[in-house]
């Protein structure tokens, strides 16, 4: 029997990076570490009797910088995690085996963009504005799309024009845009398998406030099971209008971690 994806592939696809290139000094949230790369070797320090060379790298990281994915085991609330686990117990050995990043499947999967700047008639979000229930009705009805249990819903802002300028992305005194808590519910009762923006963290950050409160991070990942992919480069697929693709992400395979870097990718036809 012929493997219909295989024929879609053959017939021709191609994709569109949604992750941001990792590098030093990239702008991150402040509650994680940095990424640093470095050669412990260059080319040249060592020769080989036939004059072959061989460079190798090192990296250290956070798993919560760049476009990356958080685990069920990231956030607690009240001790619990998703499930009523508990957050203490989960953690056996320094590494979360209940929740954390190995626990996440592969998604090969149906991607929706909403495209809510597109919405409002604005080339990018201001700092702080809170994506309501309404914008994203508005969004949904304007771009013709249904959103179905297990799609991933990827949020745009346009704060991912600002990535390039460093510390003006991370939010600071501006805030950041995004949903809130009435927004991820919205996300919630529509049972998706993830939701991800083109944002540092995902939900609105309040002008001055930082990281203090992220209702949002609760009602998805503890309350709904629902995983939440941060730091998205979006604007291509919004520039090309393109609302509906098979998503494709795999979270590196890190035993008990918290999240994981990713480069997840809108795949559609040629």
């Amino acid at each position: 029997m012929a493997d219909r994806l295989l024929e879609a592939v053959t017939a021709g696809v191609r994709h569109v990076d949604l992750g941001r290139q990792l590098r030093v000094g990239m702008p991150q949230s402040p509650n994680h570490p940095q990424f640093w790369h470095t050669l412990p070797r260059r080319h040249g320090d060592m020769v080989r009797a036939d004059g072959g060379s061989a460079a190798n790298d090192m990296i250290t990281t956070g798993t919560h910088v760049g476009t990356h994915i958080d685990a069920l085991a990231h956030v607690s609330q009240d001790g619990r995690l998703h499930g009523d686990a508990d957050a203490t117990d989960s953690c056996i050995g320094g590494k979360y085996v209940e929740h954390g990043v190995h626990t996440i499947a592969p998604m090969v999967c149906r991607g929706v963009l909403l495209d809510v700047p597109a919405t409002l008639g604005v080339e990018r979000l201001d700092g702080g504005y809170e994506i309501t229930v309404a914008d994203l009705d508005a969004t949904v009805a304007r771009q013709g799309v249904a959103i179905e249990p297990g799609d991933v819903v990827l949020i745009r802002s346009g704060w991912s024009q600002l990535f390039e300028q460093g510390q003006p992305y991370v939010g600071g005194p501006s805030g950041v845009p995004g949903v809130s808590e009435a927004g991820a519910t919205w996300l919630a009762e529509r049972r998706i398998h993830a939701a991800g923006a083109d944002t540092i963290a995902f939900e609105r950050l309040a002008p001055g406030k930082g990281h203090g409160l992220l209702p949002a991070h609760r009602v998805l990942l503890v309350e709904s099971g629902i995983y939440i992919i941060e730091a998205l480069d979006l604007e291509q697929l919004a520039a090309e209008a393109i609302h509906e693709f098979t998503f494709v992400l795999v979270p590196l395979n890190i035993f008990g971690a918290t999240g994981s870097p990713v480069r997840p990718l809108a795949v559609v036809s040629a």
